[in-house]
């Protein structure tokens, strides 16, 4: 396996293999994000096709129940039939290694608080719940209409060494 900043060409493969609901695709937007400066988005590859992907977002938590400020890990994903190979721990560790390089002390990630089985890995790594929050977030779906979504979530961090 190898993990790579995305570059433009890799939208599309991204797409392909790890859909995007909706109109537009989430690839490309964080893959503009990155262009801006907002975030690094990191690629695992395996076998020359995305096993997984993860964004790093320097600006943090946008959501305001969340008031430290630390780089938020987000936007993980591993296609399914590859889940708990290792790809989710090594793309969380790569963008921990971002802000190691940045001489960043601390990362934030969110979580579901329905998805246990995230929670339970990013325990593992040494994250730790800081706040209850709740994760607004929108997208336009295939036939045009735009989707509200609001999530209960709690946000994790950890101190790096």
């Amino acid at each position: 396996m190898e993990i790579t900043v995305c570059t433009a060409g890799d939208v599309a493969l991204l797409d392909q293999h790890l859909g995007s609901p909706g109109r537009t695709s989430f690839h490309a937007r964080r893959f503009a994000r990155q262009e801006a400066g907002a975030c690094t988005y990191l690629v695992a590859w395996l076998e020359g096709r995305p096993a997984g992907h993860v964004e790093m977002r320097w600006s943090g938590c946008d959501a305001p129940e969340v008031t430290t400020e630390c780089p938020e890990i987000g936007g993980l994903g591993v296609r399914e039939e590859l889940r708990s190979r290792g790809i989710g721990t090594a793309l969380i560790r790569a963008a921990e290694g971002l802000a190691r390089e940045r001489g960043l002390p601390v990362v934030g990630i969110g979580v579901g608080l329905d998805n246990r089985r995230a929670a339970a890995l990013y325990g593992r790594l040494g994250y730790r719940p800081l706040v209850d929050y709740l994760d607004r977030y929108s997208y336009e779906d295939v036939d045009g209409t735009l989707r509200e979504c609001v999530d209960p979530c709690a946000f994790l961090i950890r101190k790096l060494r």
